[in-house]
């Protein structure tokens, strides 16, 4: 089953290896507002956060001043075999908006090129000040496939969703 294959250690090291997420926050209507995001994660050392550099008008941040519950999806797509379902991981949680010399911030968009290309962004050029939004998850964070072989997906796509949990340490 499921629940006893997989923990946090597993999920967090597969979202270490990616950059890009789905990043959805509520408008001033009430409806969702979901738009891709190049993301940073947190120290391993430090609680548990994911960092978006992102421009301080943009809607994303107008949302969160408004309303910090977030949710964050990362997909993993099958490569060769593109008529799969991708996996997914997905984090709920609370947003807040942070300065861009946040220290933990800016190590979290450090580790690879493409985040670092994002912290050479010049703000006069983008028009905008740059800021980064700070996610920290609810404990309980979604999956599903990830870990799961196509075969198995095929054979029981119903049970390859499960949960797993942040350790408190981690929080």
């Amino acid at each position: 089953m499921a629940k006893d294959r997989f923990s946090f250690d597993s999920v967090e090291k597969e979202v270490r290896k990616k950059t890009f997420g789905i990043l959805s926050t509520i408008d001033s209507k009430g409806r969702p507002h979901s738009t891709g995001i190049i993301f940073g994660v947190s120290s391993p050392t430090s609680p548990f956060a994911l960092y978006i550099l992102v421009g301080e008008n943009y809607a994303k941040v107008r949302n969160i001043k408004r309303n910090p519950a977030v949710s964050l999806v990362v997909t993993f797509p099958h490569y060769y075999v593109r008529f799969a379902p991708a996996s997914y991981i997905m984090f709920r949680g609370t947003a807040e908006i942070v300065p861009f010399t946040d220290s933990d911030a800016r190590w979290a968009m450090n580790q690879k090129r493409i985040q670092k290309m994002n912290l050479e962004t010049d703000p006069e050029q983008a028009g905008t000040n740059v800021v980064f939004i700070k996610i920290t998850p609810e404990p309980t964070v979604f999956c599903f496939g990830l870990g799961f072989g196509l075969m198995e997906m095929r054979g029981d796509h119903v049970n390859v969703g499960y949960k797993v949990t942040i350790p408190k340490d981690r929080l």
